[in-house]
Parts: structure tokens; C-alpha cells; sequence
């Protein structure tokens, strides 16, 4: 053999090998049963914080998902920037129909940073007493024991406690292409990092126990990034803590989705990844099933492989995917193989695109720049419709 083919023949099967244990133990990770303290009688007060931008198809549903949890002792806190925003009657009418729940609306955008979400957040921070506070994105369904779960995965070592999001519902193919890069793809290789003891934070979920965000500087230091993600596990990292991920990631809808919706959402991930934790990112052009096919393919041309190989590694990779999300739960209809196959085309295309520029837009909101934005804001406004 050839010191080229050798070289590609161990280069794919690194590929091939790394795929199918990470699908492995990804199945482990996520089948375990959630640790639970059964002689713990009282829980600690949590602040559910949900920052607001505007209304999604699911909207509803899953800021109701905020009041049905069955966790002993928290408040509810929605923090919208805008007064004029359309979902503040939605909210309203929700903290109306759940009089008994401490829940709470508050208004106005604190410029603490270049992070608009971050800015959202702020004056939710600043009015809870609460010393773990658990921030979860306006588009995440909350299972009833989501506060629970965040709970019992703290221990001494963690700095902090968050989550990959979990996509259901795709109502089109490109809905499909979406819920196949959150599940099989990005929740995969969180749950492996966290496996291995270096997990790493997702916006989605970030549940914090306050002195160790005040001691990196507050809630202001998240927008030291291009994303609030990165800057949350390098702030746990420096203060000798880790980031965990609780036994099961949670769902968020994702609907009906376009190709340029999935492209701008993936390629702004894409970016993020890339400004906060570069020399990560760069092998992620091997990722996907078109690296280790081309491989496949160079030795079945070669004649080291039978001319089946290349069928069979397509049947096996997407075969494994396709049984991993069967197994939790996760969409797994046959449109969903061919959503896998999409989204393996789209990666390299992203990895490549994705050095063409450094900025992208989110809400309307340009970002790409370090430079915070301190100013004057007036007091947050609170209503509490029936309180």
C-alpha cells in the first residue's frame, strides 16, 4: 500500500471510528438516569428568567411551559426591551391566568454591553433575590422538571449548569435540516465534551449560581464576546469550575424553516464558534459524512476497498444517526435521513463561508464588535397583571 493511501485509509478510519463512538456514547450519556437527592426536603429559590424579543408560532406554549413546573419555590421573571414590544399582551395574559405563581414583566433595555440579549437580561438580574438564577431562551418548551434538572446537576465543581436545545416538530424539510443539526450533530458533541469533562455552554440554557457570575465580573462580562455562550464557559473555566449539562437536553420547536433561515442560523453559530474558541473550530471541516466518504471512495478506486464501501458507510452513518435519535425520542422519520444528508452537504459550505466575514445580524441586531455600550437607562417596569 501506498504511503498516501495508508495515510487517507487512516485518516478515514479515524473519521469512522470517532463517528460511531461518539454516537455510542452519546446513547450512555443521554440514557442514564437523572440523579435525584431523595432526602432533600426543602430546594433552594430559583429566578426562571426569560428574555423576549417579539412572537414565534410557539410562543405561547412555551412561555406557558413557565408556570407548570414542579419545583417548590421560584419566580417567573420576563424581561422585554421594548414597551411597544407584541408580546407583552401575551405575557400579561398568562401572569393573569396563573395568579398563585410569582411571575413578573419587566421592561426596558439596559445598555451594560454590545450584547442585546445580555442588555435584555440585566434589570431581571438586578431585581431578584435569588442566588441561583436559571436563564432560559423565550423559544425553549420547558418540561415540568426543568428547574429540577438544573438543581440536581449542580455539585462542588460546577460553575455553572446549561444546555444544547433539542429540535421537534420540523413541519418542512428545512425544518428537518434544522432539528438534524441541533440533535444528532451539535447536542451529540456537547453531550460527548461533557462526557470527557469539558462541556461547554449553549444561550439556550444558562443557569447560574450567582456569586460565581458576580465574581467573574456580572452579568456585563457576558457581552466580552460575540455570544453570551462563550463568554459564560470561559468565565466558568478561568474561576476553576466546570460547565455541566444535566442528564437530558430540552425542546424547543422549530416549525417551518427556509434554506436562508437554517444558513444565517447555522453560519452565526458557525462564526461564534470560531471568534471564541478557534483552534476548535478549525477541524470542524472533518466533521460530517463527506470527509470520511471521500476517503472511502479514494480506496475503493484504488482497489483496496470493494466497490459496496462507500453504499455501506452511507447506510451505516446515517443508519447510527438515524437509530440514536429513534432511541431518545428525537425526530426520526425517513424525511429526517435525508435532512442528515443536507445537513452533512451544508457543513463543509458553512466551515467555508464562514471565514468570508466575522459579524452577522440577530433580531435586527449587528454584532461582530467587542466595544460595550454603557449609558443611562431608566428603572425597569414591572407589571404584574393580578398580583
Amino acid at each position: 500500500m501506498a504511503l498516501s493511501t495508508a495515510i487517507i485509509a487512516t485518516f478515514g478510519s479515524f473519521l469512522i471510528m470517532l463517528q460511531f463512538t461518539s454516537l455510542a456514547i452519546a446513547y450512555w450519556r443521554l440514557r442514564r438516569r437523572e440523579k435525584r437527592n431523595e432526602t432533600q426536603e426543602t430546594a433552594e429559590f430559583i429566578a426562571l428568567i426569560r428574555p423576549l424579543c417579539g412572537l414565534n408560532a410557539f410562543e405561547e406554549e412555551t412561555l406557558r411551559s413557565s408556570f407548570h413546573q414542579n419545583y417548590p419555590d421560584y419566580e417567573i421573571v420576563f424581561c422585554v426591551a421594548s414597551r411597544f414590544d407584541p408580546v407583552i399582551p401575551l405575557v400579561e395574559k398568562l401572569i393573569a391566568e396563573y395568579p398563585h405563581q410569582r411571575a413578573r414583566l419587566l421592561t426596558g433595555d439596559d445598555k451594560i454591553s454590545a450584547n442585546p440579549k445580555v442588555n435584555n437580561l440585566n434589570k431581571a438580574w438586578e431585581n431578584t433575590t435569588a442566588n441561583v438564577v436559571a436563564m432560559a431562551d423565550s423559544n425553549l418548551l420547558l418540561p415540568p422538571d426543568y428547574l429540577r434538572s438544573l438543581a440536581n446537576t449542580f455539585d462542588g465543581d460546577t460553575g455553572l449548569v446549561s444546555s444544547p436545545a433539542i429540535g421537534i416538530r420540523p413541519e418542512n424539510l428545512w425544518g428537518a435540516v434544522e432539528a438534524a443539526m441541533l440533535n444528532t450533530h451539535q447536542a451529540r458533541w456537547q453531550y460527548l465534551s461533557d462526557f470527557l469533562g469539558n462541556g461547554f455552554a449553549q444561550g439556550k440554557t444558562l443557569c447560574w449560581r450567582r456569586e460565581v457570575l458576580d465574581n467573574g465580573g456580572g452579568l456585563a462580562a457576558l457581552g466580552n464576546e460575540l455570544a453570551e455562550d462563550v463568554a459564560s464557559t470561559k468565565l466558568v473555566r478561568r474561576a476553576g469550575l466546570k460547565v455541566r449539562l444535566p442528564a437530558r437536553p430540552f425542546a424547543q420547536p422549530v416549525g417551518h424553516r427556509s434554506l436562508d433561515a437554517v444558513w444565517s442560523r447555522q453560519l452565526r453559530w458557525a462564526r461564534i464558534r470560531r471568534d471564541g474558541f478557534f483552534w476548535l473550530f478549525v477541524p470542524e471541516i472533518m466533521m460530517g459524512c463527506l470527509p470520511a466518504l471521500a476517503a472511502v471512495l479514494w480506496l475503493t478506486a484504488s482497489g483496496d476497498l470493494p466497490l459496496i464501501a462507500p453504499f455501506a458507510l452511507f447506510a451505516l452513518w446515517f443508519g447510527g444517526e438515524w437509530a440514536l435519535a429513534k432511541a431518545l425520542g428525537w425526530p426520526h422519520q425517513l424525511r429526517d435521513i435525508l435532512a442528515m444528508c443536507l445537513r452533512d452537504i451544508l457543513l463543509p459550505a458553512l466551515w467555508l463561508w464562514c471565514w468570508a466575514g466575522r459579524g452577522f445580524s440577530w433580531r435586527g441586531n449587528l454584532s461582530g464588535e467587542k466595544t460595550l455600550l454603557v449609558e443611562k437607562h431608566p428603572a425597569p417596569v414591572s407589571h404584574s397583571p393580578g398580583k
